[in-house]
């Protein structure tokens, strides 16, 4: 990127100071955030970003998330917070205050981390937050979703950049090879912290890059794979707008419902069915991931066959004209939260907030108390699963049942068609 106010710099660290355009949005953002553990990827990040921010007179604030899954870590967040002292950025450290981690532990500590930082950019008004992705982690998640027999949406790699929760996320160094970062920081005569899980044969991304290593004799490099997931990036944004277009089509939405034209789905091409069909899959259950592919295809058989079916938090039923995807009773039945508070992951409720009341499915109990229910047009299915304002065990409120009763309830969420895109 170039441009009045950019960073004119010569030599070897030019090419990390002139970020390419696609790297950020064309205003550039006054205050950012910048995820640092102590590695050499985002180490080089917090002193390049350090350098950008007082060149265009913006802030910079550094956070460091402990994890608590090694005695090394809380160390290590001092590390961090000394050098940052020293560059004159602000630093947080945050803690995953976790039990036991029953499943993947890096896909928790990964999902930990970025809820954590979210959260603390929302608190102190920053807008967006960089991550010190390299080319390298580009190619060792192409060949681990090689090694799971991915589609191309698993070999397209890492997101350049995405917006959830209100925050922008940027990786503005994905196509640049670790050795180069590295590079810089030898230059500048900076330490780095070596983390030794990143040496533990446990985890598959270490598998991967002792992979690519001895892949690179036969011409199979970072920067090559970097290349092929680029390629697979603009095939795959192709099969999106056309998912997106045709869903626009066949798909509506009302009370967190979502109906499908049967026919119309029948007759979409099964890649683009595939796809609209995952998204309305996540946005009736605030998924973040996708089902497995073999579960989708016993889904998918489902409706052809014509019979009713559940997956992912999900209750599929099938008509001679419609598909209709709603929350399933049982994954919301013991979920209450206070009416201030985002429930189910996507539901958030406006009205005369008290610390005694709770947001809870309506459920048949409650729906049985709603008259006027029938009224609505709404079906029986989205109903009972819908959000309603309790206290204790008595019905305040049901919005979308035909009792109100100064509540309104709004999915934050978005509608499905942007879920395709995510």
């Amino acid at each position: 990127m170039t441009g009045e106010g950019w960073p004119l710099s010569e030599g070897a660290d030019a090419f990390l100071l002139h970020l390419p355009d696609w790297a950020f949005p064309r205003v550039w953002p006054e205050r950012f955030g910048v995820a640092v553990s102590g590695g050499s990827d985002s180490l080089a990040l917090l002193h390049l970003f350090a350098r950008i921010q007082a060149h265009r007179g913006g802030t910079l604030h550094a956070v460091t998330v402990d994890h608590r899954l090694r005695p090394e870590a809380a160390e290590e967040a001092r590390f961090v917070a000394g050098i940052c002292a020293g560059l004159g950025v602000s630093h947080d450290t945050l803690v995953w205050d976790h039990g036991r981690i029953d499943g993947n532990l890096q896909d928790q500590a990964r999902r930990a981390r970025y809820d954590l930082i979210g959260a603390w950019a929302r608190d102190r008004g920053i807008g967006s937050v960089v991550l010190g992705h390299t080319a390298d982690d580009q190619a060792e998640t192409f060949l681990m979703g090689l090694a799971r027999g991915a589609g191309i949406d698993g070999l397209c790699g890492m997101r350049r950049g995405w917006e959830e929760g209100g925050i922008r996320w940027l990786r503005p160094y994905l196509t640049v090879p670790r050795a180069d970062l590295r590079a810089y920081l030898t230059r500048h005569g900076i330490t780095w912290v070596d983390d030794p899980s990143n040496a533990d044969d446990r985890f598959q991304r270490v598998k991967a890059r002792k992979v690519l290593a001895a892949l690179k004799p036969l011409g199979i490099t970072v920067e090559g794979l970097s290349a092929v997931t680029d390629t697979l990036s603009i095939a795959q944004g192709a099969l999106k707008s056309a998912a997106v277009e045709r869903a626009s089509a066949i798909l509506r939405s009302a009370a967190g419902e979502v109906i499908l034209d049967r026919q119309g789905f029948r007759l979409t091409h099964p890649e683009t069915a595939r796809r609209i069909l995952i998204a309305a899959l996540r946005w009736a259950s605030s998924a973040a991931y996708a089902p497995r592919a073999v579960q989708l295809d016993r889904l998918q058989q489902a409706i052809w066959q014509g019979r009713d079916a559940t997956l992912w938090g999900c209750r599929l039923r099938v008509s001679e004209t419609e598909i209709r995807i709603t929350r399933e009773p049982k994954a919301v039945a013991a979920l209450a939260t206070p009416t201030d508070a985002i429930w189910d992951g996507r539901w958030r409720l406006t009205g005369p907030h008290h610390a005694d009341l709770r947001i809870r499915a309506l459920g048949a109990e409650g729906l049985r108390a709603c008259k006027a229910w029938r009224d609505t047009g709404i079906s029986r299915a989205a109903l009972v699963v819908s959000p309603a304002v309790w206290r204790g065990k008595t019905l305040v409120a049901a919005p979308f049942a035909g009792h109100g009763a100064g509540w309104t309830a709004e999915i934050v969420t978005g509608q499905p068609c942007t879920l395709i895109t995510h």
